[in-house]
């Protein structure tokens, strides 16, 4: 503090508190009146943005974010709920909110259906999910700026087109399950990472294939050192794809090698591939790991441990729905409580939903 001698100075210190949670109702009187001649009785309607339910936007978005966000049960988010405010709910109100956030959500994952159908770069990838009694498959499509979610019965090539539209002129990122050779080969690139635990795979099995996955492992590390360097700009796109020239020379020798070693799984490894595995060399926004996409499935397997999957396919939407909302949300580095809370208002109000491609298309 000025003027005090430098022995003498001032410090601060500050608290952080959480405000007092209390519950505001709010009651709308509504008159009704019936028909001396026919009998029926007619009652005014309540407000528009008035939900017909006793729980209010905000209560519904905190609800959805427990349970769909923070992977709560929905016996414990209405323990939750309990513990710091002192309104009840019932376990089925839980789920109403649920299906009703849901039903909020539609217009908004639509525009992130448009944006990933129009991207020049996307990543996919899959994992098991259930759905009451039966086995289903939980998709993803990331892009640089949103993640998109989707629950099938089919874990089959069809379902591509589900998430990136029928006519998908970018590049798609993949590993290599069967499903995505039907993009075509110049629309695809290849994961190296998923490539390295392939090779590893040959040299644990040993035999004649073992000693081609051997010299294969030591191409990664070149291969990523190089791409590091590119990624941060220390070299450009021409410099990286000559940097590759040497790495590109060796792998083609080793597939080769690979072919012809007579061990059926080296064999049909080195013959798949080479299609697809330099395509991020020349295309911008694709990268030679399909990591984006792993990362975004991670909470989705967090909360498939925890719930077992959804018991109905409303359940499915709302799982589907809630990962998108959290995931491109989570790009964006948006709050997902005031997102939630606007598109449930909007939703009960006729109001434009709000958007997640916003950002996008903001001047950095």
């Amino acid at each position: 503090m000025e003027g005090l001698p430098e022995e003498d100075q001032a410090w601060c210190h500050q608290v952080v508190e959480r405000p007092q949670v209390k519950a505001r109702v709010t009651e709308y009187p509504l008159h009704s009146r019936r028909c001396q001649g026919c009998g029926r009785r007619t009652e005014a309607q309540l407000p528009l943005g008035v939900p017909r339910s006793p729980f209010g936007p905000r209560l519904q978005a905190t609800t959805a974010m427990r349970t769909g966000r923070y992977r709560l049960s929905r016996r414990a988010a209405r323990q939750r709920l309990g513990d710091l405010w002192p309104g009840r709910i019932r376990l089925g109100g839980v789920a109403k909110l649920e299906q009703a956030t849901s039903g909020a959500l539609e217009p908004v994952v639509e525009g992130v259906s448009k944006v990933v159908s129009e991207a020049p770069a996307v990543n996919l990838d899959e994992t098991g999910w259930k759905e009451g009694h039966g086995r289903r498959w939980l998709w993803t499509a990331v892009t640089a700026g949103v993640s998109l979610f989707h629950i099938d019965p089919s874990r089959g090539g069809a379902v591509l087109e589900k998430l990136l539209g029928k006519d998908f002129r970018g590049v798609v990122g993949t590993d290599r399950y069967s499903a995505y050779r039907r993009i075509p080969v110049a629309q695809r690139g290849v994961c190296h990472g998923h490539l390295k635990r392939n090779f590893q795979a040959l040299v644990d099995r040993g035999g004649p294939g073992a000693a081609v996955g051997r010299l294969a492992l030591q191409e990664p590390s070149r291969l990523f050192a190089l791409w590091d360097r590119f990624r941060d700009g220390e070299i450009e796109r021409k410099e990286l794809q000559r940097g590759l020239k040497p790495i590109k020379a060796r792998f083609g020798r080793l597939l080769e090698r690979g072919k012809e070693s007579g061990e059926r799984k080296a064999k049909a490894l080195c013959r798949e591939l080479w299609a697809g595995l330099w395509t991020f060399a020349r295309v911008e926004g694709v990268e030679p790991t399909n990591n984006a996409a792993e990362r975004a499935l991670r909470p989705a397997v967090v909360w498939r441990k925890g719930s077992f999957g959804s018991q109905s396919e409303g359940g499915s939407g709302f799982v589907e729905r809630l990962l998108t909302v959290v995931g491109s949300g989570r790009q964006q580095q948006r709050q997902l409580l005031p997102f939630l809370e606007e598109a449930c208002r909007a939703a009960l109000s006729g109001a434009p939903p709000p958007s997640l491609l916003v950002q996008l298309s903001a001047p950095k």
